[in-house]
């Protein structure tokens, strides 16, 4: 059989440089979509660099994107690229809007108009289901985003459903719930506690400013979610997932495990800061993963606990060095 190829959008964020790795393992090509920034962003995916193929587009311009799949001429296409972090989408709701909505319309018309044949994975989120009505969520759960962000991915979430039930596309969602890693990025909750830990543990940091304590998200590993990425393009029929581990926990809880990692007492040295609550706070997400599980077997492997040590560890060892 021919090696298979995949293009990756977001190759650069933490779900794309895990992805990238896992279709590596499996003797994929992998070919990245890359925006052009002031800065290069590669830090995630420099030990594979000399595996992979960048090429630059944007989701921007849809002309780039059909160029893109004109050259690469993937099999397999999963669009990670996104404005991600929920805050920032109040600070530009139009631009979140642009990449999150518009550009995975401009994805999808650049399949059908290159090759409907490929398949591709869109990035829905459990932030669709904001406030929510029902729980845990489930694919068949109305969603009520409280953000641009969540608004955003409705619209996107909608759209691959319609290119898939129009034109055949073999297009799915997967709604991942919060999955997280040593790479996620500093402005996440589970990374600023994480990297906070280790700076209060050695020396760099007196305190750790948080917003809402009483927060309550579903949180896995980052690596056990992409695979499911993997496993819902190789199902003989497209369908949307929910991805969770079905767990609740607080950001109480993901602090009080962190400083007790390093053997420290979080009530010394944490802050509830007023300035960093949303304006319309989610609460209790908690995803109900059993048809995926039911479908293809797909199951968390990381616990809850184990996660947020590996993050403190990372961030232990990354600052220590």
């Amino acid at each position: 059989m021919a090696t298979k190829r995949a293009l990756i959008t977001g190759i650069t964020g933490q779900d794309g440089s895990y992805l990238a790795e896992l279709l590596l393992d499996k003797g994929y090509e992998v070919y990245g979509l890359t925006r052009r920034l002031s800065a290069d962003n590669y830090w995630r995916i420099e030990h594979l660099l000399d595996r992979l193929t960048l090429i630059p587009g944007d989701l921007l311009d849809q002309l780039s994107l059909i160029r893109v799949l004109e050259r690469v001429r993937p099999h397999e296409v999963y669009n990670l690229a996104a404005m991600s972090f929920v805050p920032a989408s109040w600070d530009q709701p139009m631009l979140t809007g642009e990449f999150n909505s518009q550009g995975v319309t401009r994805v999808l018309e650049a399949i059908r108009v290159v090759d409907p044949s490929i398949r591709l994975y869109q990035a829905s989120s459990s932030e669709m289901f904001g406030k929510v009505r029902e729980v845990p969520q489930r694919e068949t759960t109305p969603f009520y985003p409280r953000s641009p962000y969540g608004v955003s991915k409705v619209f996107a979430h909608y759209i691959t459903v319609n290119y898939r039930e129009s034109y055949g596309l073999f297009a799915v969602s997967g709604i991942l719930f919060n999955h997280e890693s040593p790479r996620r990025g500093l402005e996440f909750v589970t990374r600023k506690v994480s990297d906070g830990v280790a700076r209060i543990k050695l020396g760099l940091a007196k305190e750790l400013r948080l917003g809402n304590l009483d927060a309550h998200r579903d949180w896995g590993f980052a690596g056990d979610y992409v695979q499911a990425m993997w496993m819902m393009l190789q199902q003989d029929e497209a369908d949307d997932y929910v991805i969770a581990t079905g767990e609740s926990h607080s950001v109480q809880e993901l602090v009080e495990i962190a400083f007790a990692h390093v053997g420290l007492d979080w009530k010394q040295y944490v802050v509830t800061d007023p300035a960093l609550l949303r304006p319309a706070e989610v609460d209790h997400l908690i995803g109900d993963a059993s048809k995926a599980r039911a479908r293809f077997g797909w199951e968390p492997t990381v616990t809850f606990e184990q996660l947020v040590r590996m993050m403190v560890d990372a961030d232990l060892k990354r600052l220590s060095s």
